[in-house]
């Protein structure tokens, strides 16, 4: 098998250059959200065929490491055209994997073909630095170090099911650039529209065993090639449960994790409530809130709850809802699993006495969006993540409560702050306990060389292009002792 599938759409991993299948002859089916047809066939590889892969995954190291860095870039600018002719392909394989809109995975793929372009840029920028020793109380400036960064060796990038493209290429990316070697698990429901994404660069001219994939059931080889003692990096995004999992048994190994999140939109009395509202329509909803940095609770008054509730509920039911194909922007949830979680969480709110103020619909997989006000902290909505189409109101005294439930998160990912008072909106962000505050805008990712880092339970270590590249890159340092 030579190409990325075959004629029953039976998906191989590429392994030291080769589109293979597993030996086992095991595969996974993969089926779309939206209507549960055929999408395709993964396979399903053993722990051998791991140690295999992480093989060629050494050997490749030296051979990438002699590629200078302006043609390591020039093969992510060719991934990126490639990307780009085959947009409308990919796009149709997202939307339908993931139940993802059209107009979301063709800008999925678009936006990753400009995180490839940027960060060939920030690669070929790296520099080293020479450091004198006489800046060093007692130091000589016949002593001079020089410092440049070195590739930390073979990088595990574990992706997620929501952005299988863009999240794949944002692990893969800054390691190749940074001269590491590159092995890709993605998510099983995701995995083929990733698989694309790695098609891709191995046609830019990627050498075999600089990128590889693996897919399988992580419950069969996630432990094993995490706790491999040849991985040298992990990037992980995805739950913080299992985001927990892998920082107690990684043994030293460093970790870059992108986890969960339960940002919130405090909204104060001064606030464009018609701009906050719309705003955070858009932020709560796009992809049915499968999105880590989703709006996922409000945080106001009571002075200005109810004119907030009223722009809420207008725009909630002007949202589109239905099949991914008919480009809707609330579609059918990953599974079945995720769709009982959340009414789960509407039914505990309501039972409690929180008021549905629209929503609380569901057609198997696919949840109406809900909007739930009066929301109080014993509810599960208050807290818990639903990665869906959720959005509870609470209501707090003045902004010192408000600030206090929203720190009394176990996340940290983001917040928002709407506010006509700039003074008002830092001394907010300074109390707020996130990697990032927006102000006067939805919580989102973007743009791809900002900072990107949540604390506490939301993750580890910082991404953003040029910080991705230094966390999977360390400095060696080379002192040069001049004699008189």
């Amino acid at each position: 098998m030579s190409e990325l599938c075959n004629e029953k759409h039976t998906y191989g991993n590429l392994i030291n250059g080769r589109w293979v299948e597993s030996a086992s002859g095991n595969v996974i089916t993969i089926t779309s959200p939206a209507d549960g047809s055929f999408i395709g066939e993964i396979q399903a590889v053993s722990r051998e065929e791991v140690d295999e892969v992480i093989r060629y995954s050494k050997e490749g190291l030296s051979l990438w490491a002699g590629v200078p860095i302006f043609e390591k870039a020039q093969i992510l600018y060719n991934a990126a055209e490639l990307l780009e002719e085959r947009t409308e392909e990919i796009a149709d394989i997202l939307m339908m994997e993931i139940a993802k809109d059209r107009k979301s995975s063709v800008s999925e793929v678009k936006r990753t073909a400009d995180f490839l372009r940027f960060t060939a840029d920030a690669g070929k920028s790296l520099e080293g630095i020479a450091v004198s020793g006489e800046n060093f109380p007692g130091g000589s400036r016949n002593k001079i170090s020089y410092v440049r960064r070195v590739p930390l060796g073979t990088v595990l990038a574990i992706s997620p099911f929501n952005y299988p493209i863009n999240l794949s290429a944002s692990k893969i990316a800054p390691a190749l650039m940074g001269g590491n070697t590159v092995i890709l698990k993605p998510a099983t429901q995701g995995a083929i529209s990733a698989l694309h994404l790695v098609k891709a660069l191995q046609d830019a001219g990627l050498p075999g065993g600089v990128l590889q994939t693996v897919t399988g059931k992580g419950s069969e080889i996630g432990d094993y090639i995490v706790t491999h003692e040849n991985i040298n990096f992990i990037n992980f995004t995805g739950s913080t449960e299992v985001g927990r999992h892998l920082s107690k048994i990684s043994c030293m190994t460093p970790l870059l994790l992108e986890l969960g999140g339960k940002d919130a939109a405090l909204v104060l009395e001064d606030a464009d409530l018609k701009y906050a509202a719309s705003n955070i329509v858009e932020g709560a909803f796009s992809y049915s809130g499968q999105r880590c940095t989703a709006v996922k609770r409000i945080i106001t008054t009571d002075k200005v709850a109810d004119q907030l509730v009223d722009m809420l509920k207008t725009g909630i039911e002007k949202l589109s809802v239905g099949d991914p194909r008919d480009n809707v922007v609330v579609t059918p949830l990953i599974d079945q699993k995720s769709a009982d979680f959340a009414e789960f969480l509407i039914q505990d709110a309501v039972a409690k006495g929180a008021e549905l103020i629209v929503g609380n619909k569901r057609e198997g997989n696919l949840v109406y969006p809900t909007l739930l006000d009066k929301v109080t902290v014993d509810m599960e909505i208050a807290w818990k993540e639903p990665f869906s189409p959720i959005l509870p109101i609470i209501r707090v005294k003045d902004m010192e409560e408000a600030v206090e439930i929203a720190n009394r998160s176990e996340y940290g990912l983001q917040s928002s702050v709407f506010t006509k008072d700039i003074n008002k909106a830092f001394r907010i962000a300074e109390k707020l306990e996130v990697g990032t505050v927006q102000i006067n805008n939805k919580t989102e990712r973007g743009p791809d060389h900002f900072p990107f880092l949540g604390v506490k339970a939301s993750g580890m270590g910082t991404q953003g292009v040029k910080y991705s590249i230094e966390a999977m890159t360390r400095p060696k340092a080379i002192t040069i002792n001049l004699t008189e």
